[in-house]
Protein backbone atom coordinates (compact mmCIF):
# COMPACT_ATOMS: atom_id res chain seq x y z
CA UNK A 1 0.00 0.00 0.00
CA UNK A 2 1.54 3.26 -1.11
CA UNK A 3 1.82 5.90 1.70
CA UNK A 4 2.82 10.03 1.41
CA UNK A 5 4.19 11.26 4.77
CA UNK A 6 5.33 14.78 5.58
CA UNK A 7 7.80 15.62 7.81
CA UNK A 8 7.76 18.93 9.06
CA UNK A 9 11.41 19.63 10.18
CA UNK A 10 12.67 16.33 8.69
CA UNK A 11 16.46 17.83 9.02
CA UNK A 12 17.51 16.95 12.59
CA UNK A 13 19.51 13.58 14.14
CA UNK A 14 16.23 11.66 14.67
CA UNK A 15 14.31 12.39 11.76
CA UNK A 16 17.58 11.85 9.04
CA UNK A 17 17.48 8.58 9.55
CA UNK A 18 13.60 7.92 9.82
CA UNK A 19 14.19 9.45 6.23
CA UNK A 20 16.41 7.18 4.78
CA UNK A 21 14.20 4.00 6.83
CA UNK A 22 11.05 5.22 4.45
CA UNK A 23 12.73 5.97 1.74
CA UNK A 24 13.73 2.19 1.29
CA UNK A 25 10.60 1.23 2.14
CA UNK A 26 8.82 2.93 -0.53
CA UNK A 27 7.06 5.72 1.10
CA UNK A 28 6.49 8.97 -0.55
CA UNK A 29 8.21 11.29 1.66
CA UNK A 30 8.16 15.55 1.49
CA UNK A 31 9.93 17.48 4.02
CA UNK A 32 8.96 20.80 4.88
CA UNK A 33 11.56 23.52 6.37
CA UNK A 34 13.27 26.30 5.50
CA UNK A 35 17.05 24.08 4.32
CA UNK A 36 19.36 25.63 6.35
CA UNK A 37 20.58 22.74 8.21
CA UNK A 38 22.95 20.47 5.38
CA UNK A 39 21.24 17.22 5.56
CA UNK A 40 22.20 13.94 3.33
CA UNK A 41 18.79 12.71 2.49
CA UNK A 42 18.30 9.66 0.30
CA UNK A 43 16.95 9.46 -3.19
CA UNK A 44 13.41 10.04 -3.50
CA UNK A 45 13.25 12.52 -0.38
CA UNK A 46 11.49 15.49 -1.72
CA UNK A 47 12.22 18.84 0.35
CA UNK A 48 9.98 21.75 0.45
CA UNK A 49 11.48 25.13 1.49
CA UNK A 50 9.46 27.39 3.73
CA UNK A 51 8.99 28.37 7.17
CA UNK A 52 6.89 26.66 9.37
CA UNK A 53 5.39 29.90 11.59
CA UNK A 54 4.29 32.03 8.65
CA UNK A 55 1.12 29.46 7.94
CA UNK A 56 -0.46 31.33 5.56
CA UNK A 57 2.72 30.97 3.12
CA UNK A 58 3.07 27.75 4.25
CA UNK A 59 -0.67 26.55 3.50
CA UNK A 60 -0.30 27.85 0.07
CA UNK A 61 2.95 26.40 -0.69
CA UNK A 62 1.87 23.08 0.51
CA UNK A 63 -1.35 23.76 -1.97
CA UNK A 64 -3.39 20.90 -2.71
CA UNK A 65 -0.89 18.35 -1.91
CA UNK A 66 -2.76 15.59 0.13
CA UNK A 67 -0.91 13.30 2.94
CA UNK A 68 -1.75 10.15 5.04
CA UNK A 69 0.19 10.66 7.71
CA UNK A 70 1.79 14.19 9.04
CA UNK A 71 5.01 14.21 11.56
CA UNK A 72 5.96 17.31 13.22
CA UNK A 73 9.19 17.46 14.69
CA UNK A 74 9.74 20.56 15.77
CA UNK A 75 6.91 21.57 18.07
CA UNK A 76 7.37 22.78 21.59
CA UNK A 77 4.25 24.35 22.72
CA UNK A 78 0.63 24.20 22.70
CA UNK A 79 0.66 27.67 20.25
CA UNK A 80 2.42 25.84 17.62
CA UNK A 81 0.69 22.71 17.84
CA UNK A 82 -2.71 24.65 17.59
CA UNK A 83 -1.80 25.99 14.36
CA UNK A 84 -1.32 22.66 13.22
CA UNK A 85 -4.60 21.12 14.06
CA UNK A 86 -6.20 24.32 12.42
CA UNK A 87 -4.06 23.53 9.13
CA UNK A 88 -4.54 19.60 9.05
CA UNK A 89 -7.98 18.89 10.94
CA UNK A 90 -10.02 16.40 8.73
CA UNK A 91 -7.64 16.28 6.00
CA UNK A 92 -4.93 13.51 7.01
CA UNK A 93 -5.15 9.98 8.14
CA UNK A 94 -2.71 10.14 11.35
CA UNK A 95 -0.74 13.33 12.66
CA UNK A 96 2.44 12.51 14.91
CA UNK A 97 3.36 14.89 17.90
CA UNK A 98 7.01 13.99 18.37
CA UNK A 99 7.16 14.60 22.41
CA UNK A 100 9.85 13.14 24.58
CA UNK A 101 10.33 10.58 27.46
CA UNK A 102 11.37 13.52 30.19
CA UNK A 103 7.95 14.27 30.30
CA UNK A 104 7.40 11.45 33.08
CA UNK A 105 7.48 11.92 36.74
CA UNK A 106 10.48 13.40 38.31
CA UNK A 107 11.66 11.91 40.27
CA UNK A 108 10.26 8.37 39.76
CA UNK A 109 8.14 6.74 41.88
CA UNK A 110 9.64 3.19 40.36
CA UNK A 111 12.57 2.90 37.95
CA UNK A 112 10.49 1.13 35.24
CA UNK A 113 8.99 3.23 32.73
CA UNK A 114 5.60 2.63 31.27
CA UNK A 115 3.12 5.09 29.28
CA UNK A 116 1.12 4.94 32.07
CA UNK A 117 3.53 6.04 34.20
CA UNK A 118 2.25 9.90 35.66
CA UNK A 119 3.43 12.83 33.57
CA UNK A 120 5.20 15.64 36.11
CA UNK A 121 8.61 17.32 35.99
CA UNK A 122 9.17 20.01 38.33
CA UNK A 123 12.64 20.70 36.71
CA UNK A 124 12.58 21.26 33.32
CA UNK A 125 10.50 23.43 31.04
CA UNK A 126 11.16 21.93 27.75
CA UNK A 127 9.33 19.12 29.37
CA UNK A 128 6.67 20.76 30.89
CA UNK A 129 5.89 22.53 27.63
CA UNK A 130 5.78 19.24 26.16
CA UNK A 131 3.16 17.40 28.73
CA UNK A 132 1.07 20.75 28.29
CA UNK A 133 1.24 20.14 24.30
CA UNK A 134 0.35 16.68 25.01
CA UNK A 135 -2.59 17.27 26.61
CA UNK A 136 -3.65 19.73 24.03
CA UNK A 137 -3.24 17.37 21.65
CA UNK A 138 -5.09 14.60 23.47
CA UNK A 139 -7.94 16.77 24.02
CA UNK A 140 -8.23 17.90 20.18
CA UNK A 141 -8.54 14.18 19.84
CA UNK A 142 -11.43 13.34 22.25
CA UNK A 143 -13.75 16.31 21.56
CA UNK A 144 -13.26 17.04 17.55
CA UNK A 145 -11.48 13.38 16.51
CA UNK A 146 -7.54 15.17 15.83
CA UNK A 147 -5.83 12.04 14.55
CA UNK A 148 -2.93 12.35 16.94
CA UNK A 149 -0.62 9.41 17.88
CA UNK A 150 2.22 10.71 20.36
CA UNK A 151 5.78 9.51 20.27
CA UNK A 152 8.25 9.70 23.60
CA UNK A 153 12.03 9.36 22.43
CA UNK A 154 14.24 9.26 25.34
CA UNK A 155 17.92 9.63 24.26
CA UNK A 156 18.36 8.92 20.88
CA UNK A 157 21.62 9.28 18.76
CA UNK A 158 23.07 9.18 15.42
CA UNK A 159 26.34 8.52 13.44
CA UNK A 160 27.33 12.24 13.69
CA UNK A 161 26.64 12.31 17.79
CA UNK A 162 29.14 10.91 20.96
CA UNK A 163 26.26 10.91 23.56
CA UNK A 164 27.06 11.98 26.49
CA UNK A 165 25.21 13.69 29.87
CA UNK A 166 27.01 16.99 28.98
CA UNK A 167 26.46 17.32 25.07
CA UNK A 168 26.66 14.88 22.07
CA UNK A 169 29.92 16.99 20.34
CA UNK A 170 33.37 15.72 20.05
CA UNK A 171 34.42 16.96 23.88
CA UNK A 172 34.04 13.60 25.34
CA UNK A 173 36.75 11.49 23.35
CA UNK A 174 38.53 14.56 22.72
CA UNK A 175 39.17 14.74 26.46
CA UNK A 176 39.74 10.99 26.62
CA UNK A 177 42.41 11.15 23.97
CA UNK A 178 44.24 13.67 25.59
CA UNK A 179 43.76 12.27 29.17
CA UNK A 180 41.70 15.29 30.62
CA UNK A 181 39.33 14.33 33.51
CA UNK A 182 35.45 13.73 32.38
CA UNK A 183 32.91 14.95 35.16
CA UNK A 184 29.95 12.12 35.53
CA UNK A 185 26.89 13.33 37.46
CA UNK A 186 26.06 11.61 40.56
CA UNK A 187 28.03 7.91 41.36
CA UNK A 188 27.62 7.33 38.22
CA UNK A 189 25.39 4.26 39.15
CA UNK A 190 22.44 5.24 37.98
CA UNK A 191 20.49 2.87 35.05
CA UNK A 192 20.35 4.78 31.54
CA UNK A 193 19.05 3.57 28.24
CA UNK A 194 20.68 4.91 24.65
CA UNK A 195 19.06 4.23 21.60
CA UNK A 196 20.38 4.23 17.94
CA UNK A 197 18.24 6.96 15.63
CA UNK A 198 18.46 3.59 12.95
CA UNK A 199 16.27 1.55 15.63
CA UNK A 200 13.84 4.13 16.89
CA UNK A 201 12.97 4.75 13.16
CA UNK A 202 11.76 1.28 12.96
CA UNK A 203 9.45 2.10 16.14
CA UNK A 204 8.50 4.93 14.59
CA UNK A 205 7.76 3.82 10.60
CA UNK A 206 5.84 0.92 12.34
CA UNK A 207 3.07 3.34 13.67
CA UNK A 208 2.48 4.74 10.31
CA UNK A 209 -0.50 4.52 9.15
CA UNK A 210 -1.76 2.28 12.15
CA UNK A 211 -5.87 3.47 12.75
CA UNK A 212 -5.55 1.80 16.39
CA UNK A 213 -2.27 4.08 17.33
CA UNK A 214 -4.53 7.24 17.02
CA UNK A 215 -5.16 8.60 20.88
CA UNK A 216 -2.42 6.32 21.91
CA UNK A 217 1.39 7.39 23.65
CA UNK A 218 4.58 5.46 22.42
CA UNK A 219 8.19 5.68 24.14
CA UNK A 220 10.26 3.69 21.67
CA UNK A 221 13.76 3.44 23.50
CA UNK A 222 16.04 0.50 23.03
CA UNK A 223 16.06 -2.69 26.10
CA UNK A 224 19.83 -1.95 26.47
CA UNK A 225 20.42 -0.95 30.06
CA UNK A 226 23.91 0.66 31.53
CA UNK A 227 24.73 2.90 34.13
CA UNK A 228 26.46 6.13 33.45
CA UNK A 229 29.81 4.60 34.44
CA UNK A 230 29.35 2.05 31.76
CA UNK A 231 28.50 4.70 29.23
CA UNK A 232 31.69 5.99 29.61
CA UNK A 233 33.70 3.19 29.95
CA UNK A 234 31.52 2.28 26.86
CA UNK A 235 33.66 4.71 24.98
CA UNK A 236 37.20 4.96 26.64
CA UNK A 237 36.97 1.22 25.17
CA UNK A 238 35.43 1.91 21.86
CA UNK A 239 38.64 5.12 21.45
CA UNK A 240 41.47 2.68 23.57
CA UNK A 241 41.85 4.79 26.40
CA UNK A 242 41.35 4.59 30.40
CA UNK A 243 38.66 7.77 31.29
CA UNK A 244 39.60 10.01 34.13
CA UNK A 245 36.14 10.22 35.32
CA UNK A 246 35.33 12.58 38.16
CA UNK A 247 32.10 12.51 40.47
CA UNK A 248 30.55 15.29 41.00
CA UNK A 249 26.88 15.81 42.55
CA UNK A 250 24.15 16.76 40.01
CA UNK A 251 22.67 18.93 42.64
CA UNK A 252 26.52 20.54 42.54
CA UNK A 253 26.42 20.72 38.89
CA UNK A 254 23.19 22.20 38.73
CA UNK A 255 24.52 25.57 40.23
CA UNK A 256 27.57 25.94 38.16
CA UNK A 257 25.09 25.49 35.67
CA UNK A 258 21.30 25.72 35.74
CA UNK A 259 20.86 24.62 31.68
CA UNK A 260 22.79 21.08 32.43
CA UNK A 261 21.26 21.06 35.80
CA UNK A 262 17.60 21.23 34.12
CA UNK A 263 18.52 18.19 31.88
CA UNK A 264 20.33 16.48 35.10
CA UNK A 265 17.22 16.72 37.71
CA UNK A 266 14.60 16.69 34.90
CA UNK A 267 15.89 13.66 33.74
CA UNK A 268 19.40 11.64 33.11
CA UNK A 269 20.26 11.77 37.35
CA UNK A 270 17.61 9.28 37.55
CA UNK A 271 17.64 5.17 37.06
CA UNK A 272 15.17 5.11 34.14
CA UNK A 273 14.54 2.18 32.05
CA UNK A 274 11.53 2.07 29.38
CA UNK A 275 8.96 -0.99 29.46
CA UNK A 276 8.89 -1.46 25.77
CA UNK A 277 5.96 -3.96 25.58
CA UNK A 278 3.47 -1.39 24.07
CA UNK A 279 5.32 -0.18 20.83
CA UNK A 280 6.36 -4.08 20.48
CA UNK A 281 2.55 -5.30 20.63
CA UNK A 282 1.46 -2.50 17.73
CA UNK A 283 5.03 -3.19 16.11
CA UNK A 284 5.99 -7.03 16.66
CA UNK A 285 8.94 -6.17 14.02
CA UNK A 286 10.38 -3.37 16.45
CA UNK A 287 13.19 -4.45 17.70
CA UNK A 288 16.96 -3.19 18.68
CA UNK A 289 20.35 -4.19 17.26
CA UNK A 290 22.44 -1.46 17.43
CA UNK A 291 24.03 -1.19 20.74
CA UNK A 292 25.84 1.73 22.43
CA UNK A 293 29.19 0.15 21.68
CA UNK A 294 28.34 -0.79 17.91
CA UNK A 295 26.77 3.22 17.61
CA UNK A 296 29.85 4.40 19.02
CA UNK A 297 32.59 3.24 17.03
CA UNK A 298 30.24 4.09 14.01
CA UNK A 299 29.71 7.82 15.19
CA UNK A 300 33.75 7.86 16.13
CA UNK A 301 34.45 6.68 12.66
CA UNK A 302 32.17 9.25 10.99
CA UNK A 303 33.84 12.02 13.25
CA UNK A 304 37.74 10.93 12.49
CA UNK A 305 36.77 10.87 8.49
CA UNK A 306 34.90 14.89 9.00
CA UNK A 307 37.43 16.04 11.76
CA UNK A 308 35.94 19.51 10.45
CA UNK A 309 32.99 18.23 12.30
CA UNK A 310 34.84 17.34 16.01
CA UNK A 311 33.19 20.50 17.64
CA UNK A 312 33.88 21.05 21.08
CA UNK A 313 31.45 23.04 22.28
CA UNK A 314 30.68 21.55 25.36
CA UNK A 315 34.14 21.52 26.87
CA UNK A 316 33.94 24.78 27.98
CA UNK A 317 31.00 23.95 30.16
CA UNK A 318 32.82 20.77 31.43
CA UNK A 319 35.87 22.97 32.20
CA UNK A 320 33.57 25.46 34.32
CA UNK A 321 32.27 22.42 36.09
CA UNK A 322 35.46 20.84 36.82
CA UNK A 323 36.98 24.06 37.80
CA UNK A 324 34.05 24.97 40.67
CA UNK A 325 34.34 21.43 41.90
CA UNK A 326 38.19 21.47 42.35
CA UNK A 327 37.74 25.15 43.72
CA UNK A 328 35.55 23.75 46.33
CA UNK A 329 37.17 20.25 47.13
CA UNK A 330 41.08 21.41 46.92
CA UNK A 331 41.37 19.16 43.94
CA UNK A 332 41.49 19.98 39.60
Amino acid sequence: MSMKVLFIGGSGNISTACSRLAAERGIELVHFNRGLRRVDLPPGVRTIHGDIHDRRTMAQTLGSEAFDVVVNWVVFDPVQAAADVEMFAGKIKQYIFISTATVYEKPPRHYLVREDTPLANPFWEYSQKKIVTEQFLLEAHRRHGFPVTIVRPSFTYGDTWIPTAFGIDFTSVHRMRQGLSLPVHGDGTSLWVMTHASDFAKGLLGLFGRRDAVGEAFHITSDEVMTWNQVYQCIAAVTGTQPRLVHIPSDFIAEVDPAIGAGLLGDKAHSLVFDNSKIKGFVPEFRCTVPLAEGIRRSLAWLDAHPEEQRLESNAVVERILAAWGSSHGTR
